[in-house]
């Protein structure tokens, strides 16, 4: 790391330097030209930023310079426009009557609405009634009565914006304010009152009196209003800031990724086109910097990165990719639509923050605290840093008038997340995404809204009364259409069961009435357990294995099951294996059917065969049982896959993720992003069969179940 701390670098020109790591911290870099320069998480905290003391006494010159020279233009655009009132000539009191309504009517819109618009509409009156002038009496006499009007309404706008540009000029420097503001009016009066001298009309000097107050009134109060950040003279702010940043600290075009900013004075600098990716700013000034095409042009943007304080604030649709939000406070702040992708909000206070559809791709959340936050549709990626996130309570879906509920994770209200419970919950998710880019497709196309009901169990699990309680609850709410999907835990101390529910289902209720169930079973003497076991097995035979699986997988130190659906009024196991991830890499796999031990083996197709099944029966069965549809098209690839003695377990694995691909995309055949999806995991089905003679069994199954799985998508 190169150490420049507290050194003097003032004026020094450094353009398309290599600076990475570089520590300025406390020096004096005024006027230090860092133009093209990489300075990759190089540390600017508590420097001296902005213009030498000779360029301060150039620009406050210039500006006293330009105040008095606008004191002369409206001292003789009065004079003129007092002119043109005297005397019985109808022509010129016409003139002066018209010069005057626009006037007017550039001083009330200037005001009202700004100053740009004031320019255009007075531009557009001006040059339309000068052409209707000529074109009406198109005298030498009218022509220049008309210059001369023209002139003095120009003299009269140029000393107002002269006057507010002086203003905006020595305030900008903050050097001998007062005595510049001095000057820059008695300049402006002394230029009004040599305009007198050669006026001895009285109307003339009426006409100077008048113009002058206005127009200084008017200067003064668009010179004040610009440097205050109000938009409708935005025009004299940026070209202030241009020209008081020519000679103060240059990072324009600067590679300012993870640069710190913070406690540093940014008065007169000039970050145009920088790339300010997680920048610092904490604590920073940024009142005189020249923005363009950096995010800091919004100030609401601008007020967030330097105070950290966002809570309660709108930011719905904002561009704010790569901000630094560390540490930031963004209680109930709304980010609705927003895009933070490649931020960081690192330890950020996220409680009750409205995080619908918001991009959130390759953000830094670690340590970020997202009680109470609202995640309908946000977007996450693989790539998201979720470590040690602080959650007790998370939100699914913003509240409506139609659903109060918006889906509260935990389930249970009376309830939060214990530690490692919100990793665990937003694991699956994670892994979806894996899943989705290994399709190599966008996930910002992946709307995922899980509709599920979780189960935790923290102090070990009774298998029986787990299986009899879970039956009980299916049984007395069927319209929550229960289909237990995953059971996942650590060992036996904490294990969560996993279940799809209807949108409808009032998930808190579910869980309370599930563990009243449970406590009280397990409470239940041993023999009555079985004897309640014993009768549900008689009607679901899957009862059973669903209790031996249990046993089976918490003898492990980390397990991941796919297990069964509801369907209908029974319980029953999706077509193909069942799979028990194990924390030593081992799977124990096999259940087929009730009664039937579970064994164990080191195949890769034990950890997704069973997902593939899930994901096929969630297709609908083809209407015609003369013609096999989908869901029975990759049925039967997936048995051809599984059975296939010339591939190795690790490219059967592999196969079977492109089939659960397709019978994904398969719930929506007609989306871009799914035919896509399916478009590509052919491609890869193909190329996994390409070095198999072609008398091999799965060579010719995917020959003849390809070209209509391609019809089925409708592709090409």
């Amino acid at each position: 790391m190169r150490d420049f701390s507290y050194q003097n670098l003032k004026g020094q020109s450094l353009r398309n330097r290599n600076f990475i790591d570089a520590d300025f911290t406390g020096a004096d870099i005024r006027g230090t030209d860092f133009t093209g320069a990489c300075l990759v998480n190089a540390n600017f905290s508590h420097s001296r930023v902005g213009l030498s003391l000779k360029w301060k006494i150039g620009i406050v010159t210039f500006a006293i310079f330009l105040a008095i020279l606008s004191g002369f233009i409206t001292a003789y655009a009065g004079a003129v426009m007092g002119s043109l009132f005297t005397g019985n000539d109808l022509g010129f009191l016409l003139l002066g009557l018209f010069v005057s309504i626009v006037l007017t009517i550039f001083f009330a819109t200037s005001i009202r609405i700004g100053l740009s618009s004031a320019l255009g509409i007075v531009s557009l009156i001006t040059a339309t009634a000068i052409v209707s002038i000529v074109a009406i009496t198109p005298s030498a006499e009218m022509a220049g009565r008309t210059a001369v009007s023209s002139l003095s309404l120009g003299g009269a706008i140029a000393g107002a914006m002269g006057l507010a540009e002086s203003i905006a000029l020595i305030h900008s420097t903050k050097i001998l304010v007062t005595i510049a503001l001095l000057e820059a009016t008695s300049g402006a009066i002394f230029g009004m009152l040599l305009g007198v001298t050669d006026q001895e009309a009285v109307a003339g000097i009426i006409g100077v009196f008048i113009v002058s107050i206005i127009v200084f009134s008017l200067g003064t109060y668009m010179g004040w209003c610009s440097l205050n950040g109000d938009e409708r003279y935005r025009l004299i702010r940026e070209l202030a800031i241009s020209i008081t940043t020519l000679g103060g600290t240059s990072f324009r075009g600067a590679n300012l990724t993870d640069a710190n900013f913070t406690g540093a004075v940014l008065e007169n600098t000039d970050f145009r086109g920088a790339i300010l990716t997680r920048t610092r700013w904490f604590q920073s000034q940024l009142k005189k910097v020249n923005v363009e095409r950096t995010y800091l042009e919004n100030p609401l943007v601008r007020q967030l990165v330097t105070t950290g304080n966002g809570t309660g604030k709108l930011f719905n649709h904002l561009n704010l990719r790569g901000l630094n939000l560390q540490d930031a406070s963004l209680t109930d702040a709304s980010f609705i639509g927003a895009d933070l992708s490649g931020a960081t909000l690192q330890c950020a206070d996220l409680s009750r923050a409205k995080l619908v559809q918001t991009q959130l791709y390759g953000v830094n959340l670690s340590e970020a605290c997202l009680t109470g936050a609202y995640i309908q549709n946000w977007g996450i990626s693989t790539d998201t840093k979720l470590e040690e996130v602080k959650c007790e309570y998370i939100y699914m879906h913003l509240p409506t008038t139609e659903d109060p509920d918006p889906c509260r994770k935990p389930d249970n209200r009376q309830e939060n997340f214990r530690e490692a419970d919100f990793a665990d919950f937003i694991a699956p998710i994670i892994k979806t995404l894996d899943s989705y880019q290994q399709q190599n497709l966008d996930p910002r196309t992946l709307t995922i809204v899980p509709k599920t009901l979780d189960l935790y169990h923290y102090e070990g699990i009774d298998p029986s009364a787990a299986a009899i309680a879970l039956r009980q609850l299916i049984e007395q709410h069927p319209e929550a259409k229960i289909e237990v999907v995953t059971i996942e835990g650590r060992g036996s101390k904490k294990i969560r069961l996993q279940a799809r529910v209807s949108d409808e289902a009032n998930r808190s209720e579910l869980n309370a009435t599930y563990f009243e169930s449970y406590n009280r079973i397990k409470a239940l003497p041993y023999p009555d357990i079985q004897n309640l076991l014993a009768g549900i097995e008689e009607k679901d035979k899957r009862i059973r294995s669903l209790e031996q699986m249990v046993i089976a997988a918490i003898g492990s130190s980390k397990f991941y099951v796919e297990t069964y659906q509801n369907q209908g009024d029974t319980m029953s196991e999706t077509k193909g294996n069942i799979h028990i991830t194990s924390g030593d890499g081992s799977k124990i796999s096999g259940i087929a059917g009730a009664g039937e031990n579970m064994t164990t083996t080191g195949s890769a197709i034990g950890e997704i065969s069973g997902t593939v099944s899930i994901a096929i029966n969630e297709l609908p069965e083809s209407p015609e049982p003369e013609k096999p549809g989908l869901k029975e098209l990759l049925t039967q690839l997936q048995e051809a896959i599984e059975a296939e003695p010339n591939l190795d377990e690790e490219d059967k694995a592999e196969a079977l993720e492109q089939v659960k691909a397709i019978a994904e995309a398969g719930q929506k055949p007609e989306d871009g992003a799914m035919q896509k999806m399916a478009k590509n995991a052919m491609k890869f089905l193909k190329g996994t069969i390409a070095d198999l003679p072609s008398t091999v069994e799965l060579v010719q199954t995917c020959g003849k179940i390809l070209p209509l799985i391609t019809k089925f998508f409708g592709l090409p």
